[in-house]
């Protein structure tokens, strides 16, 4: 760590969120300071050899549709440091058991027709949202409880967004494909789809889907936050890495201090620079489901059913929206589905540095309870079989971790939860405790910058970016 000199914020923590919390100060002409644990930065979007030599996995998030709908993302010069983004034809593929799949396009229109008798209802649905999606992310991505930049289109979305996805999908669709495909988009919220607000995860990445894509990086996740941390440097911030910090009285002075921390973390390092009051708040913070992820190496690409599925990066397996929902519930009572909704990512079908030649690279997570050792490995390769035959034959290697493997990889997602706590209605405007400024501390020099703030999880840098605006307001 640097000699004790003065700095106008140091920031704990390198992940997208810190990464962007400390860029928008520097740009800001403030000195900051950047201090990770890790021997890596990137937080989430981390990359590495998990398998074998020469075959380069994403440790957490592999495809990022957030990343170019951020306003503040999207604005920055990362393809001056080496960031490219890879665009699938497809955005996303959701194969069935009658051989064939779901695959959305770019194209509402395209996608609709595909869809029977519910086209008409699926474009109805998604073609506004898309029609206005920058606009919208603006107020999806901000701060609550700010007006909104574009009120009308906040309102749209919301009057579909905020019920329960068993209940949109029921209201708008009639058959088994376009009600599938919803669900699964749905599924990212964590949580049983009779839950309000659940609709709002499938529309939102619905939308993306159509809007911008679900692109992934090239080389790896870990080009983002390369990408950021050299752009966070030609401003002049500073990086420490390998320097796990037990207490705020460790850091440099520093005028404010913003933590890419969830709730649980924070009142470890800095819970006694806060009132009592507030650090029961954050001790009543509610963490949601936790993840089982396992990393291949193949020897060729995964032997689909459906031909068209490889025309996609992002593959969601669960068969039926009612197939979906049960394992959803089921993880929500504390159980392991047999059949678990499994997140699927073929990045090396579009990357070819990912993997030797010939050879393929896969990522695919399940959700399970919180802080579970239970092995999902042959649940989750029998739903990749149930819709690929012969996927087993081409293992090569794996690498398998369990929810408390998860958090030991990254201390933000406690008992495996990705999403750096539970979002639904209780959690979803304010996280991490309410507050007119949810960034903020009742101590003026603390502020929080995680996906434990709104609007929660995901590689946008939004959380690191609302939080660092609060900091200049308040100086």
């Amino acid at each position: 760590m640097p000699a004790r000199a003065r700095y106008d914020a140091v920031v704990v923590g390198a992940g997208p969120n810190g990464l962007s919390a400390a860029i928008v100060l520097a740009q800001a002409g403030r000195s900051v300071l950047v201090v990770e644990a890790a021997a890596t930065i990137g937080g989430g979007s981390r990359s590495a050899e998990l398998t074998r030599p020469g075959f380069i996995h994403d440790v957490c998030s592999a495809i990022h549709p957030l990343s170019l709908t951020s306003p503040f993302l999207r604005r920055l010069p990362l393809a001056q440091y080496g960031l490219e983004w890879v665009m699938p034809p497809a955005a996303l593929a959701h194969p069935l058991d009658d051989g064939s799949a779901v695959v959305v396009e770019r194209s509402v229109a395209a996608t609709s027709q595909t869809l029977g008798r519910d086209g008409p209802a699926y474009r109805a649905l998604f073609q506004p949202l898309v029609d206005h999606w920058l606009e919208l992310a603006e107020d999806l991505l901000g701060p609550f409880p700010l007006p909104p930049r574009h009120p009308f289109d906040l309102a749209g979305f919301g009057l579909r967004g905020v019920w329960p996805a068993e209940w949109l999908a029921g209201w708008r669709f009639k058959e088994q494909r376009a009600a599938a495909v919803f669900a699964g988009m749905s599924a990212h919220s964590m949580l049983p789809f009779s839950e309000p607000l659940t609709a709002a995860f499938g529309l939102t990445l619905g939308a993306s889907a159509h809007a911008v894509g679900w692109p992934l990086a090239r080389g790896g996740s870990q080009c983002i936050a390369d990408a950021l941390g050299a752009h966070l440097r030609s401003l002049g911030g500073e990086i420490v890495t390998g320097q796990t910090v037990t207490s705020i009285d460790e850091l440099p002075p520093a005028r404010h201090y913003l933590f890419d921390l969830t709730p649980r973390q924070i009142l470890r390092v800095a819970g006694h620079k806060l009132p009592a009051g507030y650090a029961r708040r954050l001790e009543a913070y509610r963490y949601g489901a936790g993840v089982f992820k396992v990393d291949w190496a193949l020897d060729g690409p995964i032997p689909w059913k459906a031909p068209e599925v490889a025309r996609a990066a992002t593959v969601h397996l669960g068969g039926t929206f009612d197939e979906i929902r049960a394992a959803e519930a089921a993880v929500a009572r504390g159980e392991h589905p047999e059949r678990p909704f499994v997140l699927l990512a073929q990045t090396s079908l579009f990357d070819a540095s990912r993997a030797p030649a010939g050879c393929h690279t896969v990522w695919a997570y399940c959700h399970v309870p919180n802080d579970s050792t239970v092995d999902m490995t042959s649940r989750l390769e029998a739903q990749i079989e149930r819709f690929a035959p012969g996927f087993r034959d081409r293992i090569l290697a794996r690498s398998v971790r369990d929810a408390p493997a998860m958090e030991q990889y990254n201390p933000n997602y406690i008992g495996g939860d990705i999403n750096g706590g539970v979002q639904d209605w209780r959690q979803f405007w304010t996280r991490p405790a309410a507050r007119w400024v949810p960034y903020s501390t009742p101590n003026p020099a603390i502020y929080i910058c995680s996906s434990s703030t709104p609007p929660g999880g995901g590689v946008h840098g939004m959380c690191g970016f609302h939080a660092a605006q609060a900091v200049l307001r308040a100086r």
